[in-house]
């Protein structure tokens, strides 16, 4: 029904989003709202500038230290591409030794043996192949593998009496590690 003439109009149906606003204000806001407005619009570029370039020093850093990975991962696979190799002429070397032990010094044989028994050795060690040392050192397990501990009171308690077997290294890591008989003294 209408009252003054006018028809009724429910209340659920007004967008009042959309309403003008009474007269005179409307002037004040949008003057308010230009004022506003452009500041809002630097913020928001200046925030997203910031960010952007704080996204690209992330991903430079990341490529920077992606890069050094990649460097490092190569020059470890240049340092340790012989190590199957080598850990296969490491049995040559102990036959080796063993032929140099067990012939007549004097004999042409053992002097041929032992040449090509130092060519091997200088080979390896400009590779960077070590000797690990054992025979009168302190047992350490991260270079020899103990395979007997011997009573005795002649040696110190945890020293390498005996190498059975020489261990070796390439540059600082282990190829093998010395096969050693080790002292144990309880009154030490």
């Amino acid at each position: 029904m209408a009252r003054n003439g006018k028809p009724e109009v429910e209340e659920q149906n007004l967008d009042l989003d959309r309403e003008l606003p009474p007269a005179g204000e409307e002037e004040n806001a949008s003057s308010e709202e230009a004022k506003t407005q452009p500041l809002s619009e630097v913020e928001k570029l200046r925030a997203e500038r910031d960010a952007l370039l704080d996204r690209l020093r992330r991903m430079q850093a990341e490529f920077d230290n992606a890069r050094k990975r990649a460097v490092k991962e190569q020059q470890d696979f240049r340092d340790y591409a012989l190590v199957d190799t080598i850990k296969t002429l490491l049995p040559v070397l102990d036959s080796f030794d063993r032929a140099l032990a067990s012939s007549p010094e004097k004999s042409e044989f053992h002097a041929g043996v032992e040449l090509i028994h130092r060519q091997l050795v200088d080979a390896l060690q400009k590779l960077g192949v070590r000797r690990i040392s054992a025979a009168g050192e302190p047992f350490d397990p991260r270079y020899h593998e103990a395979i007997e501990m011997v009573d005795t009171e002649d040696a110190e308690d945890h020293q390498v009496l005996e190498e059975l077997q020489r261990g070796y290294k390439l540059k600082e890591r282990l190829l093998r590690p010395a096969m050693v008989r080790v002292a144990r003294n309880s009154r030490k």
